[in-house]
């Protein structure tokens, strides 16, 4: 099992609930601090001591304060620990479960647990911990692990993400195909955007653009 763990939560109740769960669990040494930047500071010093953190649990948005920050949000301190020592697990413990940030969290930054915030998530927690202590399996919450293993969403693309994000804003598929272009796309003509679209509504079997963006907001998408 883990041996020193360090919790960056802002909101008080959930970062002390969350500290007492791996206190009576575990037989760590726990840590917590509300700021990315107070974080990466323990963790650089943590390991100048020999003493590394072996996990850090972090949310991924923090309210903005009086206080400055270079690293101000959970997503970007996930980045550094993993460029600096990638010998630290991660976990991520938020809100912000759209199927397009949990992915990217995985796939570029190889985090190792993605816990949703709800009722049910300090029972996820506690399992999260026994997997990440036994294996280099990725712990997923159940809402999330069956978002993901959905077949049609593994063949998605960036770009329809792109696309479905602008749909839900109210722009025409011309106004898309013009973004597209600025972007640099290679398929950014408004033709490409049609079949792109028509793709969608097919995977989906969204009956129309209304139905494919509900469908997208349930799903995480956007």
């Amino acid at each position: 099992m883990f041996k020193k763990i360090l919790v960056v939560e802002d909101i008080d109740s959930i970062n002390l609930g969350v500290v007492a769960m791996l206190q009576e669990e575990t037989d760590a040494e726990v840590f917590h601090c509300k700021y990315c930047d107070e974080a990466w500071l323990k963790i650089k010093s943590a390991v100048l001591n020999n003493a590394p953190f072996d996990l850090l649990i972090s949310d991924l948005s923090f309210a903005a304060d009086h206080r400055e920050t270079q690293i101000s949000n959970g997503e970007d301190l996930v980045k550094t620990v993993k460029e600096k020592y990638p010998e630290i697990k991660l976990m991520v413990y938020s809100i912000e479960n759209r199927f397009v940030t949990v992915k990217k969290l995985i796939d570029d930054y190889k985090i190792n647990a993605f816990i949703s915030k709800g009722r049910n998530s300090i029972n996820e927690l506690k399992a999260a911990l026994v997997t990440l202590a036994t294996s280099e399996n990725v712990f997923l919450s159940t809402n999330i692990q069956e978002v993901y293993n959905n077949p049609e969403l593994v063949e998605l693309q960036e770009e329809d993400i792109t696309i479905l994000k602008y749909l839900s804003e109210g722009l025409s598929q011309t106004e898309i195909s013009t973004n597209l272009k600025k972007q640099g796309s290679s398929t950014s003509s408004l033709s490409s955007v049609e079949k792109k679209v028509n793709k969608l509504k097919m995977y989906f079997d969204a009956k129309n653009t209304v139905h494919l963006i509900s469908i997208s907001k349930d799903l995480g998408l956007i």
